[in-house]
């Protein structure tokens, strides 16, 4: 079974940094692509970034393209969202999520999130 738990989040100011972290049980890590996601008090659960399987490849959203960076350890069968220059609007509830091979689906299991919270 899948499991997923995020960590890293926290009230920060704008500018201030955060480096979230997810942990994966599992012994395959390492063939699932991984990503995060956000969802903002009112709006839609948003990607912000994925991770391919060997890492080699990485998807950025456009809203946060050159202020977050997505890494994984499959040897520690972790996934990191390092964001920088935080603002307000990426006030939200981060969750990081797995796509297992051998599904439709492109995610199939998700965390509970961690809150990040940024002031103005």
């Amino acid at each position: 079974q899948v499991q997923l738990v995020e960590s890293g989040g926290g009230l920060v100011q704008t500018g201030g940094s955060l480096r979230l972290s997810c942990a994966a049980s599992g012994r395959t890590f390492s063939t699932w692509m991984m990503g995060w996601f956000r969802q903002a008090p009112g709006k839609e659960r948003e990607i912000v970034a994925s991770i391919s399987r060997s890492g080699g490849s990485t998807y950025i959203a456009d809203s946060v393209k050159g202020r977050f960076t997505i890494s994984r350890d499959n040897a520690k069968n972790m996934v990191f969202l390092q964001m920088i220059n935080l603002t307000p609007e990426d006030t939200a509830i981060y969750s990081c999520a797995a796509g297992v091979p051998g599904t439709d689906n492109t995610y199939d299991y998700w965390g509970q999130g961690t809150q990040v919270t940024v002031s103005s």
